[in-house]
């Protein structure tokens, strides 16, 4: 037995666990389950399904990952989870695995910090670097972006995306897409501005921020048709170059929304 396994968890056959990994009392982890080098596992967890999990993970007790999807449509298709590197999953976290209706895979980047009983619902993508604190809940199919934050008790309708640095108040109702760098909160959703203490966090320069700034403007304050705002953040490029990144991240995000942004 290997020192780093509680006597008292159930390992199944078949499960591919690094000799590093730490599993703690009464956790069970299922047969097609693969852990990376240095995860940890707390107590009475459950890991099943076609689930794939890097390293350095950090799973406290009561998590519940890899189960069938709560979708009525799912028929026992192979489907699954995949999680990253170094993440953070408090208690009680719930993820699911994908359906057939979408790519079969839910997906969590690397680096995040998942707080108690998130749920992360079948055929999320979660980046990297994300901040999701106690109860955020994203139904289906959902994609939140690199650095995003959820505020607790944020509810996150199905097929929404989050842009990547955006961040949600606590308690909010997202049901349309939220464009990149945006601060939102409210029911109903309401953008308040854009996120600038924490892209000044994260090192954007002056003529970074004023060029997320100005796209707010834009989009927000100038009463501009979302059109009109498209080509009037396109034509930033040539006055705010060290910013273009951060404006196609912008354009890419508009042109990819199916569900209409929050305006």
């Amino acid at each position: 037995m290997n020192a780093n396994i509680h006597p008292m968890a159930i390992i199944h056959e078949g499960a591919q666990v690094h000799p590093s990994v730490t599993v703690g009392p009464y956790s069970i982890i299922g047969p097609n389950v693969s852990i990376g080098a240095g995860t940890r596992i707390g107590p009475h967890c459950v890991i099943e399904g076609y689930t794939t999990i890097g390293v350095d993970n950090h799973i406290f007790q009561f998590a519940s990952l890899g189960a069938q999807p709560q979708d009525k449509k799912y028929a026992g298709e192979h489907t699954q989870l995949v999680i990253g590197d170094r993440n953070t999953i408090r208690e009680f976290c719930t993820f699911n695995t994908g359906t057939s209706q979408d790519s079969g895979v839910t997906r969590v980047g690397n680096d995040n910090w998942i707080m108690a009983y998130v749920h992360v619902a079948h055929d999320c993508v979660v980046g990297d670097q994300t901040i999701l604190a106690n109860n955020a809940t994203l139904a289906g199919h959902v994609h939140v972006g690199d650095w995003v934050i959820l505020g607790g008790l944020t509810g996150v309708h199905q097929f929404v995306k989050i842009g990547a640095h955006a961040m949600a108040g606590f308690a909010s109702r997202v049901s349309q897409d939220v464009p990149p760098f945006m601060l939102i909160e409210g029911n109903p959703l309401a953008v308040r501005g854009f996120n600038i203490e924490g892209l000044r966090r994260r090192g954007f320069t002056p003529e970074r921020l004023k060029a997320v700034k100005q796209m707010h403007r834009l989009l927000y304050r100038q009463g501009l048709s979302l059109e009109a705002a498209q080509q009037a953040i396109a034509a930033l490029v040539p006055e705010m170059p060290e910013a273009r990144q951060d404006i196609a991240l912008m354009q890419s995000f508009l042109d990819s929304s199916t569900r209409g942004i929050a305006r």
